[in-house]
C-alpha cells in the first residue's frame, strides 16, 4: 500500500502508463508531452493517422529512461472501436494507469439548425465514450490497486453559450460523470477528476472563435487575463491528477479559464 504521508516524488509517472484519447489533438498532444517529460509512457488516439505518426514522433522524442510512446487509431464513436483501443493499448504497454478523456468535435450551429446527427455526434464522442472507455479501463485499474481518470471538460459546463448547445450539454454530462465515477470507485484507489479548459487557441477554436473578431473582443472583454489559454497551459492541472499529488483529490472540476468564472473586470 502507498505511503501517502512520505512522498519524495509527488508529480513523478514513472512506470506510469496513459492512455489519451484525442492524443493527437492540441490538447491532448500537450498532456502526452507533460507526461512522457515525467516517465510516463503514453498510448496516443485520434483518427488520422497522419497527425498520429506526427504526435507519435514529437512525444517519443521527449521520453525520458524507458518511456513509449504508441499510437492507437480508433472512431470513438462506435464502443467497439473504444473497447478495441483499451486492449491493444494493454497489449503494447502491459497495463494502464492513467485515462485522459480528451478526444472532442464539435459543430458550431444555432439550436434550431441542429440535426439528429449533429447531436448523436458530439454526444458520441465525448459523453458515450468517455463513459464506455472509463467502464473498459476501470476493471484494469482496480487489478492493479488503482488509477486516475481525467475527463477534459469545457468552460460551456457552467456557461451557456450559443451555437453549441449540444458540445455543452456533453461537457455537462462529463462533469457529472467525474462525480459518479469518482464516488463509485474511490474504494478501489481510483481518483476521478475533470479539467475544464476556458477559451484555448486550438485547431477546433481556430477557426469557430478566434477569426471572428466579434467573437474575440466578447471572449477577452470576460476574461481578466485578457488573452486565450494555451494547450501547454493545461498540461500542468493533467499532471496534477495523474500523479501522486493528487492522492486525496477525487469528483473534482478544475477551471483553466484566465478567470472567466471569477468575473469580468470592470476596467
Amino acid at each position: 500500500m502507498t505511503d501517502y504521508t512520505n512522498q519524495t516524488d509527488l508529480f513523478s509517472l514513472q512506470n506510469k502508463v496513459a492512455l489519451i484519447t484525442g492524443g493527437s489533438g492540441d490538447i491532448g498532444r500537450a498532456i502526452a508531452r507533460a507526461f512522457v517529460k515525467a516517465g510516463a509512457s503514453v498510448a496516443l488516439n485520434g483518427t488520422s493517422a497522419a497527425k498520429l505518426d506526427a504526435a507519435q514522433r514529437e512525444v517519443e522524442g521527449l521520453a525520458v529512461g524507458s518511456a513509449r510512446a504508441i499510437s492507437v487509431q480508433a472512431n470513438l464513436n462506435k464502443t467497439s472501436e473504444g473497447r478495441r483501443m483499451v486492449q491493444e493499448t494493454l497489449d503494447q504497454l502491459g497495463r494502464i494507469d492513467i485515462l485522459v478523456n480528451c478526444a472532442g468535435i464539435n459543430r458550431r450551429k444555432p439550436i434550431l439548425d441542429v440535426t439528429e446527427d449533429d447531436y448523436n455526434a458530439i454526444m458520441d464522442v465525448h459523453l458515450r465514450a468517455s463513459y464506455f472507455i472509463s467502464q473498459a479501463v476501470a476493471p484494469i485499474m482496480i487489478g492493479q490497486g488503482g488509477g486516475k481518470i481525467i475527463h477534459i471538460g469545457s468552460l460551456s459546463i457552467r456557461i451557456g453559450l450559443s451555437d453549441v448547445s449540444v458540445y455543452g450539454m456533453a461537457k455537462a454530462g462529463m462533469d457529472q460523470l467525474t462525480r459518479v465515477q469518482a464516488a463509485e470507485w474511490a474504494q478501489h484507489n481510483i481518483q476521478v477528476n475533470c479539467l475544464a479548459p476556458g477559451f484555448v487557441m486550438t485547431e477546433l477554436t481556430r477557426e469557430g472563435l478566434w477569426k471572428d473578431e466579434k467573437r474575440t473582443k466578447w471572449i477577452l472583454e470576460r476574461t481578466p487575463m485578457r488573452r486565450p489559454g494555451y494547450p501547454d497551459e493545461m498540461a500542468g492541472a493533467a499532471l496534477l491528477f495523474a500523479s501522486n499529488a493528487s492522492s486525496f483529490i477525487t469528483g473534482q472540476t478544475l477551471w483553466i479559464d484566465g478567470g472567466v468564472l471569477a468575473g469580468a473586470p470592470w476596467w
